[in-house]
C-alpha cells in the first residue's frame, strides 16, 4: 500500500477512496450516478479495471469520459436500467445518488442484483439528521439542494432492504464523523458560518453523510 492509500485510510477510512483500496486491480465496477468526473478518477486509479457508469445526464465532467460502458437513462428508467445487469460486478458504488432517486427500493434491489458473489458495496446518501443542519452553500441541510427528493433515504430501511436481498453489511454509520475531517472542521467552522458555505471538514464535524459497506452473499 503506497504513502496516498494509507493517507486515504486515515483520514477518512470509510470514505469512498478508502474503498478503493479494496478492491482488485482487474475488477468490474458499476457507479450508481457517474458524475463528477468519477469515471475518469477511477480510470486513473485502475487503468486495467472495467468501468459501467449509470446516470440521468452528464453532470460536471470536466475532461473526456473515461468509461468503457456508460449509460444515460431517464429518472423513470433509472431502476431498471441498472436492473438488466445481473451478477455481473465485483463492485457497485453509489455516492450521493440514492437521495435523486424516484424509485429508491427498485435502485437498491437493481444494485443487490447487479454485484456477483462476494461482491462489494459502498453507498452513501445525506444523513436523516441532515434536515436539522444549518443551511449553507454547498449543502449542509438536505433541503439546501433543490434535486433532493422527499426525505432523507432511512438507515435502517436501506439495510433492511439490502440485507434481504442477500448482502451483509460490514460497516455502517448513520452520521459519519471521522476524527481528523472533524477537527479540520471544527476549526473552520467560524468561517464556515460567517460565509454561510461548506468548508473541509464541515459535513464531518455535522456527520452530514450516511455511510454503508456491505458484502453479496
Amino acid at each position: 500500500m503506497n504513502a496516498k492509500s494509507i493517507l486515504i485510510r486515515a483520514v477518512k477510512p470509510r470514505g469512498k477512496s478508502a474503498f478503493f483500496n479494496f478492491l482488485d486491480p482487474f475488477c468490474r465496477v458499476l457507479d450508481v450516478g457517474c458524475g463528477n468526473d468519477s469515471p475518469l478518477f477511477f480510470k486513473r486509479r485502475f487503468p486495467s479495471g472495467h468501468y459501467t457508469g449509470v446516470d440521468i445526464g452528464d453532470y460536471r465532467h470536466s475532461g473526456p469520459i473515461m468509461a468503457d460502458n456508460y449509460v444515460v437513462t431517464t429518472p423513470e428508467g433509472f431502476s431498471n436500467e441498472i436492473a438488466k445487469f445481473k451478477n455481473e460486478f465485483d463492485a457497485v458504488f453509489s455516492s450521493h445518488n440514492l437521495e435523486h432517486c424516484n424509485d429508491r427500493e427498485g435502485t437498491l434491489a437493481a444494485i443487490a442484483g447487479a454485484l456477483k458473489a462476494n461482491g462489494r458495496l459502498y453507498l452513501s446518501f445525506p444523513s436523516e439528521a441532515s434536515t436539522r443542519f444549518p443551511s449553507r452553500v454547498g449543502s449542509l441541510n438536505y433541503r439546501d439542494d433543490s434535486t433532493h427528493l422527499g426525505t432523507p433515504p432511512s438507515m435502517d430501511a436501506t439495510i433492511a432492504l439490502l440485507e434481504n436481498h442477500g448482502l451483509k453489511i460490514e460497516f455502517q454509520s448513520h452520521r459519519y464523523r471521522p476524527i481528523v475531517l472533524a477537527c479540520i472542521g471544527f476549526i473552520l467552522e467560524p468561517l464556515s458560518r460567517i460565509q454561510g458555505r461548506v468548508r473541509t471538514g464541515t459535513w464531518e464535524l455535522y456527520g452530514f453523510e450516511a455511510i454503508i459497506w456491505a458484502r453479496k452473499q
